[in-house]
């Protein structure tokens, strides 16, 4: 995993009006519970905090949290954004237990796409998933999944249970059953390529029947 580490400090005043000023100076209001703990109300840098968001592995990583003398272990569970600027508006942290399991959206890594036999023949990739719900404890959290398309061929599909997970890793989705078996991803024709054989299809069927004399009586 990634070692982020944000610098933190305490903050008493709450309200819409205390997080604007806070907002003003140039840092972002945050809020950090869990693992039997107060919640703590914390300011973070907003310049330090967009910088990480930079990097993907920031949102699927343990995060090391300093405030004072202090540290905590958390994971980002909640990020707003202004809606029409680039802004963070506010943070939530959970801290993480070593020996409780955790839920973290991590994100799948597509590879070796182009190498595809599927493409090669004309195909497109469709992505329906691109990231995944994971619960794991923190020690085992990976910053992404690798799925290999290498060997896709068209009409191909690949569904949660074919991701190759980690040692300690399952996905929240297949808890809930095996009809959550959701398609990631999948290679087909494009719609006109389709049709343009499938009409092909039709006039070879129709000069058969020509060379032959026509139908059956």
């Amino acid at each position: 995993m990634s070692d982020f580490v944000l610098q933190a400090e305490p903050r008493s005043d709450q309200g819409k009006g205390a997080s604007r000023r806070l907002r003003r100076t140039g840092r972002v209001p945050a809020v950090m519970y869990g693992a039997g703990k107060d919640p703590v109300m914390l300011a973070l840098d907003h310049d330090d905090l967009v910088n990480s968001l930079k990097n993907e592995a920031f949102f699927s990583s343990i995060l090391t949290i300093e405030l004072g003398k202090d540290k905590d272990q958390a994971i980002i569970k909640d990020l707003q954004r202004h809606p029409g600027k680039p802004y963070i508006l506010h943070m939530d942290l959970q801290r993480v237990s070593a020996n409780e399991a955790i839920r973290v959206q991590v994100p799948l890594h597509f590879m070796n796409e182009e190498k595809c036999p599927g493409v090669k023949e004309g195909g497109v990739i469709t992505h329906n998933i691109t990231d995944v719900e994971v619960s794991c404890l923190p020690r085992n959290l990976p910053e992404y999944i690798e799925l290999d398309l290498g060997n896709l061929d068209l009409e191909d599909t690949v569904h949660l249970t074919d991701l190759k997970l980690p040692e300690g890793v399952e996905l929240v989705e297949l808890m809930h059953g095996e009809e959550h078996d959701q398609p990631v991803v999948g290679i087909h024709l494009p719609r006109a390529a389709k049709e343009e054989e499938e009409e092909g299809g039709e006039e070879g069927g129709e000069e058969a029947t020509e060379a032959t004399g026509g139908e059956e009586s």
